[in-house]
């Protein structure tokens, strides 16, 4: 059975602000406050701590070796000019940077990993923002 709740389905992207369901509140003050949130959440500083936290207690079960390569070295490139060089939130990509390579070494491809998908997913939003 249908719900009466339900408009259609879902996009699929969390960041196109639009809804399958009839809100009780006001349409517009709730994607204003669901934009506002992004926005926090995406944020340099925020997105940032959130990955230094995530790292602080991170414990990978696979404790293999890290094989350096091409691809990977190409990436670690880009990624120390692009988002920390051009890009703003540099401070913290290099606060970042730094604080993984000497505190948590076994997991600093995984933060540069997360820094990049977080430019990613910064870029998406703010492409949807219009």
């Amino acid at each position: 059975k249908q719900s009466p709740f339900l408009l259609q389905t879902m996009s699929g992207d969390n960041t196109d602000f639009s809804m399958n369901f009839t809100p009780k509140m006001n349409v517009e003050t709730l994607i204003q406050g669901y934009k506002e949130t992004l926005y926090k959440i995406y944020s340099h500083k925020e997105y940032y701590s959130r990955i230094k936290h995530f790292l602080q207690n991170y414990k990978p079960k696979n404790k293999g070796t890290f094989r350096l390569q091409l691809n990977t070295l190409s990436a670690l490139s880009k990624s120390m000019v692009l988002l920390g060089m051009i890009r703003k939130g540099r401070y913290q990509f290099w606060k970042l940077f730094m604080w993984s390579l000497f505190r948590r070494p076994r997991l600093f491809p995984e933060a540069i990993t997360l820094a990049i998908y977080g430019f990613h997913f910064r870029k998406v939003f703010l492409q949807n923002m219009g």
